[in-house]
């Protein structure tokens, strides 16, 4: 551990620099497409014969159309785009799907259908999805279809595959995909290749490496220097790398913004909790932060107004604040003020304890047992009270 932290450590970038913004920069489109607005005459720099089909075929904007055409000027014959439209049809491509497809890779239109496109989606295919939801998977991911089968698509679902634990449908690995398109893209392979091996050595392996995988796929093609930073902060943190919640303080970290992950910080030290004791709250629960601002808010002042908990017990079990409020921890405290009122316990039951019991384990100890009151409770259960 010694020696990996000293590695990470080495970064030559300052961890205070991890959450600055990225510069936005605006490109201009075309300073020429307001010429487009009151005709469908294209301009002589773009292709005349591709800007009306895509106009007529797809209702695509004129300024699209022409920025498209523009692209393909060489294109002479719409044999080929017509034929491409025809085989996604008849796969159970809908319009709405091809047309999406081609907005953001209009390059599909022009592809080989037998030595391009067909291998690209028997490849698909054979990871589960078919018809309609081939067709809609790849309208928003039709950058997919331009990438290299051999070289990119193969080799990088393969990484993939051997990383996600119990995914014998594919439904994991696809929803990788539908997160991170990028997953597959240029350079995706090696990134992934030192991304994995690096957070094996953090100690995030088996299950937990397949869980951020599926959550935070991006994280596995970013720079691995980035990465590194981010544990990093991790480690500074307090965390060790040793311990099982790195994964889920790096999953957290990676998710926020420095600024909302100081607002919520602030939040919680704005209600009377201590730096120190916020701190200690993330290290036990990390994504205790990863909860709204909302939620968070009117957590808090339930659990110390309405269900009176000491300060302290919130920072013990942190964990409370990860339930839902309005399905599960006030319809448990409705039951117990309802069993408190009753008497029908001895001994109060420790709230605490009660927002981590099972749903059946929940009714079977305070609802079903009372048979006498059990409609009532079930009322307070589902909330056909008055007050919470």
């Amino acid at each position: 551990m010694q020696t990996l932290c000293s590695h990470l450590s080495s970064s030559p970038r300052r961890f205070n620099s991890l959450y600055s913004k990225p510069t936005t920069v605006f490109l201009c489109f075309f300073s020429s497409v307001d010429s487009l607005s009151h005709t469908r005459t294209a301009t002589p720099n773009s292709n005349p014969l591709i800007f009306n089909y895509l106009i007529q075929t797809f209702a695509f904007p004129e300024p699209l159309a022409f920025s498209i055409s523009n692209r393909f000027s060489w294109i002479k014959t719409l044999e080929k785009p017509q034929s491409v439209v025809q085989f996604l049809k008849q796969i159970g491509f809908l319009n709405t799907h091809i047309r999406s497809s081609i907005r953001v890779s209009p390059q599909i239109l022009f592809a080989d259908i037998d030595k391009t496109l067909k291998p690209k989606l028997q490849f698909f295919q054979d990871l589960g999805l078919t018809g309609a939801d081939l067709g809609k998977f790849l309208s928003t991911n039709s950058m997919l279809l331009t990438r290299s089968l051999e070289k990119k698509l193969v080799p990088c679902v393969d990484i993939i595959k051997k990383t996600l634990i119990n995914d014998k449908d594919n439904q994991d690995l696809i929803r990788v995909l539908r997160r991170c398109k990028w997953i597959v893209s240029k350079g995706s392979e090696s990134r992934l290749i030192c991304n994995i091996a690096f957070l094996k050595s953090c100690g995030i392996v088996g299950s937990q490496l397949s869980m951020l995988l599926k959550r935070q796929p991006h994280l596995f093609v970013m720079p691995e220097q980035t990465l590194r930073d981010i544990v990093l902060r991790v480690v500074d943190m307090g965390f060790s790398i040793d311990s099982r919640m790195l994964v889920h303080a790096v999953y957290t970290v990676s998710c926020l913004s420095g600024e909302t992950f100081r607002k919520k910080l602030e939040l919680f030290q704005g209600l009377g909790f201590s730096e120190d004791e916020c701190m200690g709250m993330f290290r036990r629960a990390p994504g205790l932060l990863r909860v709204s601002e909302e939620k968070l808010k009117f957590g808090i002042e339930f659990f110390l107004n309405d269900s009176k908990f000491e300060r302290s017990v919130l920072v013990r079990r942190p964990t409370c604040f990860m339930h839902s409020l309005e399905e599960r921890v006030i319809p448990r405290y409705r039951v117990l003020q309802v069993v408190k009122s009753k008497r029908l316990l001895k001994k109060e039951p420790s709230f605490i304890n009660v927002l981590h019991m099972s749903d059946d384990k929940f009714c079977e100890k305070f609802i079903s047992r009372f048979r006498d009151d059990a409609e009532e409770l079930l009322m307070a259960y589902k909330g056909n009270i008055s007050g919470y």
